[in-house]
């Protein structure tokens, strides 16, 4: 088993595009600065797919300008097609040197998904790629692929995993470094992602199979168990557990970050995560959407701070 586990935040982009209160550009620039400092080294900070579809994050040019540089903070913002990668490498342009900015690319691993989340099928998708993927390669930029539905579809129910390997094969060979598969329902069981992981492990690069598991059903932690033992090493997640997905009905939050930093410590495990730092970025999280966040480890931890501020209160 790895010692080192690489924990891809995406609260500041999956998560807040979901919430009802739109967070300011200042908000979300103190969250990710936030979750820099915790020690996160893979920010998902914004998407540069119409405004229309998702108002929330309208503010995605600015936002890269203004990315907090940090050593060794990798930012990436997700693209849908050619004209989403011309506003990013604009706002890119614009951004301090010190902040670099990839791009990821999504699909669906079923047609309905697909079709209601980017309104084309599976290959007009790939065709689309033609206008991220080399362009963005050539222009410096790292590229991530994002299988949604892949271990089950709102609309389709369950997913052949013989068709999320070969998407993911796909992706990798058009020049992804990392293909993240998402349980976008959280419907996932930890024999699925044994499978699902075992069609794919001889087939990929070490490293370049990631994870990304909801909460829906409870069993994020139990599918990153069998993901580990599957020898991947790269989990997404989100801070609080913000987040669910607006083409998909009845998906709840990602996996909390701190949930599974917590897990990942407690099994011996190297993050690079200051888990107390994380908290205060969950706290901050909680505070700019204006609402209690679901992840367990974070209002465990909040309520301790709570409990020790009025113990200490109390003696004062």
């Amino acid at each position: 088993m790895a010692t080192r586990i690489t924990v891809y935040e995406v609260g500041p982009r999956d998560g807040l595009q979901n919430e009802a209160r739109v967070v300011p550009t200042d908000g979300k620039l103190a969250l990710v600065a936030a979750l820099a400092d915790a020690g996160l080294t893979r920010i998902e900070a914004t998407s540069f797919v119409s405004p229309a579809w998702i108002p929330a994050l309208a503010d995605s040019a600015e936002l890269v300008a203004r990315l907090p540089a940090r050593p060794g903070v990798q930012y990436v913002a997700l693209v849908p097609n050619g004209k989403g990668l011309a506003r990013l490498l604009e706002a890119r342009g614009k951004a301090s040197p010190a902040s670099p900015v990839d791009a990821a690319v999504f699909l669906s691993a079923s047609e309905t998904h697909n079709k209601k989340n980017v309104n084309k099928t599976i290959e007009e998708t790939f065709r689309a790629f033609d206008e991220v993927i080399g362009p963005a390669l050539a222009a410096g930029l790292r590229v991530r692929g994002y299988v949604s539905t892949a271990w089950g579809c709102p609309f389709e129910g369950a997913v052949d995993p013989r068709r999320v390997a070969g998407i993911a094969e796909r992706l990798l060979g058009l020049g992804c470094w990392q293909v993240s598969l998402g349980d976008t329902i959280g419907v996932g069981t930890p024999n699925q992602t044994r499978e699902i992981v075992g069609l794919l492990a001889p087939r990929a690069r070490p490293g370049s199979i990631a994870l990304h598991l909801h909460e829906t059903r409870g069993t994020a932690l139990a599918n990153v168990l069998a993901g580990l033992e599957a020898g991947i090493t790269t989990f997404d997640a989100s801070v609080g557990g913000l987040g669910g997905c607006p083409y998909a009905p009845g998906a709840s939050g990602n996996l909390a970050t701190e949930d599974l930093v917590y897990m990942l410590h407690g099994m011996g495990y190297e993050t690079g995560v200051d888990y107390g730092k994380l908290v205060t970025a969950g706290a901050l999280a909680q505070e700019l959407v204006g609402r209690r966040l679901p992840g367990r480890a974070l209002q465990a931890e909040l309520a301790g701070r709570e409990r020790a501020a009025r113990a200490a209160e109390a003696k004062a």
